[in-house]
């Protein structure tokens, strides 16, 4: 039998062992499509059938295949040619197939073309590999799942994110995956032979494109096309390292800046941010975010993490004094009851929302980000944009959504960031009414 030496790069190194699923997803130049490519040949090499069956039977799958051209038929060939592989080898390249060792084969397929009783025809077979998965429709991967089934089978997906919803980042990268799932995260630089001249492509992106970057190199979900205020300082934050694994100083305080939402089915969302300042250095360690729930809820959030009236402080929005209607109670009070220190943010008055863009932009350089824990928030500041007047042609200001309310509260963080730095003194005092000064 024909032995290959590989040279895999360490992050698919999970994906080697038997799995039954197998998951790589992230950005372009990451090499995603090359391993899977050479991970079939050289199972076909090593399933070459004997006298008791045939050689391994797989199948390359798109959502939408019109022609072979679309297909990863090409690579395929490119691998067999690298890897001095032909019909001595027991490959044979035919118009639509390859021929593989053992009378095996791999086919070429689009899913969109199946129906109940066509997917039968790849009953038997023992791989599948879906290329541009993040396009594969809910009705597709139930089709595809249950008929790939022979003993020892695999289904690989290889994709660039696109939505959290679609259907494969709910199986992959959902809270539960299916029992045997191996799934990794692979970017450009993962890997080692990442060519020059797509360097130069990345590079030009992050500059022109700031808005498309993440999504396009990152493996990020899509953001809007344009009009991202900070897309281009959150690529470049990533590309430096700087949103990835960030633990909080155990001796330092832990600010929690606020925008408040309220109860109710119609209430706008309550977000919050937890912050450390070391020296010039802000680390963002958690974000949470809910609507319509009461203030014990968001206690027991902050209390769950640690933030508690001995360690943290927190920032409100000017109407965080405002009292409520009915109950005569404002979000300082109760939250000072609970045993917090609480600073409210004067109003910055007329252009309060571009003063917060503008304070954010200059911050967001001196932030670090801990990703498992700030992943909703991070998706809401990359989202934030500017609503636009199409038939004038002007700019209108922060457009009111889903992704308002984190970025105001993160906003307001920046904002009080400039202003805490200008008063800067040790922090003397852990007492519940010291506010504690920019090393606090």
């Amino acid at each position: 039998m024909t032995e290959l030496v590989i040279d895999t790069p360490r992050v698919f190194l999970p994906l080697l062992g038997p799995s039954r699923y197998k998951g790589a997803w992230g950005g372009r130049g990451s090499g995603k499509s090359h391993f899977f490519a050479e991970l079939l040949v050289e199972d076909c090499l090593a399933e070459p059938g004997n006298s008791g069956g045939a050689g391994l039977r797989s199948v390359c799958i798109r959502e939408v295949q019109k022609t072979l051209k679309e297909s990863s038929k090409r690579l395929l060939e490119d691998k067999l040619q690298v890897f001095g592989l032909n019909e001595a080898s027991g490959f044979k390249v035919f118009n639509e197939v390859i021929q593989t060792p053992g009378d095996g084969l791999i086919t070429f397929q689009g899913m969109q073309d199946h129906n109940a009783e066509s997917i039968k025809s790849l009953e038997g077979y023992k791989r599948a590999w879906v290329e541009e998965a993040q396009t594969l429709s809910a009705r597709s991967l139930s089709l595809l799942r249950p008929t790939i089934r022979a003993e020892d089978s695999q289904l690989w997906f290889s994709w660039n994110p696109r939505r959290k919803t679609d259907p494969v980042d709910v199986m992959l990268r959902g809270e539960e995956l299916p029992t045997g799932a191996s799934v990794v995260r692979a970017n450009w630089s993962d890997n080692p032979k990442f060519p020059s001249v797509l360097e130069q492509e990345r590079l030009d992106c992050l500059r022109s494109q700031p808005d498309q970057y993440g999504h396009i190199w990152e493996g990020e979900y899509a953001t809007v096309n344009a009009g991202a205020y900070y897309a281009r300082a959150l690529a470049e934050a990533r590309a430096n390292g700087r949103i990835g694994r960030v633990p909080a100083d155990p001796l330092m305080t832990i600010r929690l800046f606020c925008d408040i939402g309220g109860t109710g089915a119609k209430a706008d969302a309550f977000a919050m941010w937890a912050v450390q300042f070391i020296g010039k250095e802000i680390r963002v360690l958690d974000y949470y975010e809910a609507v319509g729930q009461p203030l014990a809820t968001h206690l027991g959030w902050m209390r769950g993490k640690g933030h508690t009236p001995e360690r943290a402080q927190i920032w409100l929005p000017h109407d965080g004094a405002n009292g409520d209607k009915v109950f005569a109670v404002s979000y300082e009070s109760a939250l000072r009851q609970a045993g917090y220190f609480v600073t409210v943010v004067p109003n910055q008055g007329r252009g309060a929302a571009a003063q917060r863009v503008e304070a954010t932009r200059r911050w967001l350089p001196s932030c670090w980000f801990n990703e498992a824990t700030t992943a909703p928030g991070l998706e809401a500041l990359g989202w934030y944009h500017e609503k636009k007047d199409d038939a004038r042609g002007i700019g209108l200001g922060p457009e009111h959504d889903w992704s308002s309310h984190g970025s105001d509260a993160f906003g307001l963080m920046t904002i009080s960031a400039e202003q805490l730095f200008e008063v800067a003194r040790p922090n003397t005092s852990r007492g519940n009414n010291d506010p504690g000064g920019w090393m606090g």
